[in-house]
Formats: structure tokens, C-alpha cells, sequence
């Protein structure tokens, strides 16, 4: 059984960083694309970032490019988002995927497994 735990979420002060974590279980996705979407109160999900199999490529949302970045440690089946400058507008429920693709890019059809979400809540 696939399961993905994401962990590192909290309340931060504007400015402030925060480094989420999703670890992978159930099978290795090293090979294979991940990804977080988020989604704020009354909002749909949307694209945060994605890194393909082996972490060569990576994607941003336009909002969060050159303060986030995500990365892997294949070893660990274990993908990071590292979220600095925080704004309050970053607030919300993270989450990550797991792709079958070599990578799911943007699209979140893209992604077979979800974990269930961490909180980020970035106050002014």
C-alpha cells in the first residue's frame, strides 16, 4: 500500500521559511516525477513546484519561483520543498504527489498518489 506523509508545516511570520518534507512508502518512486500543489481556503488546488524522476528538471509556479525549491533524496523516498520568504498569501494546505510518469509536471491528473496534507500558515 502507497502512502505519502507529509510533515514540516506550521505557522511562520512573513519573511520566514519553512523546509516540507513528503516521505514515500508502499513503493520507490526514484525513478518517477514529484510534486506539490496547495490549495488556500475557498481556492482550488494549484500547482507549487514538481521535479522529475532522478531530479534533473524541476518547475515552479510563476508565484513562488526564486523563494521555493524543491528537491529529492531518492535514498530516503523522500521529496522537500524548501519555502523561504514567505508571504501570507502562501497560506495553505500542502500537498504532495507522486507521479508514474518520469514526471508529472503541473498537471495534478498527472499524479496517482496524494499524501494528506500539511497546513502552512504564513501570518503579516
Amino acid at each position: 500500500q502507497v502512502q505519502l506523509v507529509e510533515s514540516g508545516g506550521g505557522l511562520v511570520q512573513a519573511g520566514g521559511s519553512l523546509r516540507l518534507s513528503c516521505a514515500a512508502s508502499g513503493r520507490s518512486f526514484s525513478s518517477t516525477g514529484r510534486g506539490w500543489f496547495r490549495q488556500a481556503p475557498g481556492k482550488e488546488r494549484e500547482f507549487v513546484a514538481a521535479i522529475s524522476g532522478g531530479g534533473g528538471i524541476t518547475y515552479y509556479a510563476d508565484s513562488v519561483k526564486g523563494r521555493f525549491t524543491i528537491s529529492r533524496d531518492n535514498a530516503k523516498n523522500t521529496v522537500y520543498l524548501q519555502m523561504n520568504s514567505l508571504k501570507p498569501e502562501d497560506t495553505a494546505v500542502y500537498y504532495c504527489g507522486a507521479s508514474s510518469l518520469f514526471s508529472g509536471g503541473s498537471r495534478d491528473g498527472s499524479y496517482s498518489y496524494w499524501g494528506q496534507g500539511t497546513q502552512v500558515t504564513v501570518s503579516s
